[in-house]
């Protein structure tokens, strides 16, 4: 096998570790690009590939998560991860973990730990990977990533999320939540959602913000049965699909274009968390962006016609 297969066989991997640490689809695939700039630079074969790979990728990434810490501490409103479609890695023996791992909520609670404890458990937690391959990866002893990973398992036990477990009755209490959306259904959602549900939005000061964080049934029912039946009058439409391995949808304009995604997390039949991410520059992998200002305009009009 050629060392550009064997990069290509490998790609998967690399990209799922990058975006838990870096919790950017665009970001990862950069750093997984400039992994492959690298090995193919390499003067010499290394003895494991996969174990440069790995380790490149997640230098590359920790440099990158540093940078973006700075920005992130200007970012405008709320911050949320670059929905994910499908992780392209697959490992049965890791199914759990890789699962758990790659859900928005998940993926937030990270956010908590140091670029180093994040990519120590990405590595050790979420892939398995013996610590000597973890100490190479991050250039830290062994005895040093010991001591961050029970840091970092200790923040992430504090407040790890728990899902329902039964992946049917998740699909289709979605449903029935985008059922009453469509419709503005203000007693048919507040039945569907947690007492002390939270819905979240992040339109990073590019887009209209649609909540930047609302709490309690009645007030994100009125919040979603006043917006969305109104957005679907322009021609708004939503996509069921499954974003971080959580039900949730796509909205798209009457052109097809990405507009917003709503990600929903779901415990004991109830939806707990809504996750709107509307700022295009997290949507641009997905396809074309719609110009959410202009559907905001559009809206307006329709709640205030002119006379």
């Amino acid at each position: 096998m050629s060392g550009a297969e064997e990069f290509q066989e490998l790609r998967p991997l690399l990209f799922s570790i990058s975006y838990r640490i870096l919790g950017s689809v665009s970001e990862a695939e950069d750093a997984v690009q400039e992994t492959w700039l690298r090995f193919e630079a390499t003067p010499t074969e290394p003895r494991s590939v996969k174990a440069f790979l790995s380790a490149t990728v997640t230098r590359i990434s920790i440099d990158v998560l540093r940078s973006a810490r700075v920005r992130r501490e200007e970012y405008v409103g709320p911050w949320l991860p670059e929905p994910l479609l499908a992780d392209p890695y697959e490992d049965p023996e890791r199914s759990a973990e890789l699962a758990d791992s790659l859900s928005m909520a998940a993926l937030v609670l990270l956010e908590r730990l140091s670029p180093l404890e994040r990519a120590v458990f990405v590595l050790r937690e979420v892939f398995d990977f013996g610590f000597p391959e973890v100490a190479s990866a991050v250039g830290r002893s062994e005895a040093a990533c010991r001591q961050l990973a029970v840091r970092a398992r200790r923040h992430v036990a504090a407040g790890r999320p728990r899902f329902e477990a039964d992946r049917e009755e998740r699909r289709e209490l979605a449903s029935r939540f985008f059922d009453a959306l469509r419709e503005g259904d203000v007693a048919g959602l507040r039945h569907l959602l947690a007492a002390d549900v939270s819905m979240v939005g992040d339109g990073g000061g590019k887009a209209p913000q649609l909540a930047k964080a609302v709490i309690g049934a009645q007030n994100v029912a009125r919040l979603l049965a006043s917006i969305f039946p109104q957005m679907a009058l322009v021609g708004v439409t939503s996509e069921p699909r499954e974003l971080n391995g959580q039900p949730g949808a796509i909205f798209r304009d009457r052109d097809g274009k990405v507009l917003h995604t709503l990600a929903l997390d779901v415990l004991d039949g109830r939806v707990q968390t809504i996750r709107a991410v509307i700022n295009p520059d997290k949507l641009g992998h997905m396809g074309p962006v719609a110009d959410a200002w202009e559907i905001d305009r559009e809206v307006r009009q329709v709640r205030h016609p002119r006379r």
